[in-house]
């Protein structure tokens, strides 16, 4: 499982291993209830157990802004912050020909769809800063472009980090993103 390194897979193995076989089989049976239940919001396609997700059928949620993420990880880490009021749309990946990715395996044409239909007043571009992130962040720029305002978030240095140890293409998004202190 992705996160899940040797030893801390081997801890949860032998944990399972020394549970009562109820337990093993509750758990067991959890997961494929989630599996079964557990679908893709029918606006946004972030997971949800209903058609519509907690936060778009949420009507105090600022309807004009849609910050795109790459998947639903991204939507959950922006969250915690709540610092963004508004709709998400979740692209279920980047743009990554080597891996066979285009743009039609990702939800691309429903987020084009839904930005031409509805009164978005701002699209925010929230997209990892790697080679496929920024294909994909420009690519939905350009499309995006004729319909409303599109920004993405700024890149910079973490609290507590040392101008010395960051690399070039973090200082330089860091200086992208500056703005006016007072």
């Amino acid at each position: 499982m992705p996160g899940v390194g040797p030893k801390t897979a081997q801890r949860l193995a032998l944990y399972i291993l020394k549970r009562p076989d109820a337990e093993v089989q509750a758990l067991a049976q959890a997961l494929l209830d989630a599996k079964q239940q557990v679908g893709l919001c029918r606006e946004c396609f972030h997971l949800s157990a209903a058609p519509l997700c907690d936060i778009c059928s949420n009507e105090n949620r600022d309807r004009a802004t849609i910050c795109v993420v790459a998947e639903s990880r991204d939507l959950i880490a922006l969250e915690k912050t709540r610092e963004y009021q508004g709709k998400y749309h979740v692209l279920g990946g980047v743009i990554s020909p080597m891996d066979g990715i285009g743009p039609e395996q990702l939800t691309i044409q429903a987020l084009v769809r839904r930005v031409s239909l509805q009164q978005i007043q701002e699209v925010i571009l929230a997209i990892a800063p790697s080679v496929e992130g920024e294909t994909t962040t420009l690519y939905l720029g350009q499309l995006l472009k004729p319909f409303t305002r599109v920004t993405r978030i700024a890149f910079g240095l973490p609290m507590g980090g040392d101008l010395e140890y960051a690399d070039e293409v973090t200082l330089a998004r860091a200086l992208e993103g500056r703005r006016e202190l007072f």
